[in-house]
């Protein structure tokens, strides 16, 4: 089934990237899809190849759109290091429990691990990144 996914952080008002199409086998559970998700983007990451373009620039607009995020780069791979998907896994899921990250499937937030998922077709997916504010906690 397709479902798009789109990353939000707060305090930014764009979506850190518009909603991404994304072919998922009906997971149950928001801990199925959280596994499954992130093993497709370990293994996009993994085909990267590191490369050397000829000439490298930025249009305006690519610096303005990478400046919201908070980086801006060549998205150049410097090394041919592969990404751990039992690691990454294991990191999404920590994550989620650490309350770093917020899950909605349309208005609908999944707020524990084996909340059911009731995806259908076309449904939009939607993670929050949440942020510590900078200075001390106590």
């Amino acid at each position: 089934m397709e479902i798009f996914v789109q990353v939000k952080s707060i305090g930014k008002r764009k979506p850190v990237f518009e909603a991404k199409p994304y072919q998922v086998a009906a997971p149950r559970t928001l801990r199925d899809l959280l596994l499954e998700i992130c093993r497709i983007e370990a293994e996009n990451y993994n085909r990267k190849t590191p490369e050397q373009p000829l000439l490298s620039f930025l249009t305006q607009e690519e610096i303005d759109d990478q400046t919201q995020n908070g980086k801006v780069g060549f998205g150049t791979i410097y090394n041919d290091k592969k990404a751990d998907i039992a690691k990454a896994q294991e990191n999404v899921i920590m994550a989620f429990e650490d309350g770093l990250v917020r899950v909605f499937i349309g208005e609908r937030e999944l707020e524990k691990l084996d909340d059911e998922t009731d995806l259908k077709e076309g449904d939009v997916l939607t993670f929050i990144r949440l942020t510590f504010l900078a200075g001390r906690m106590w």
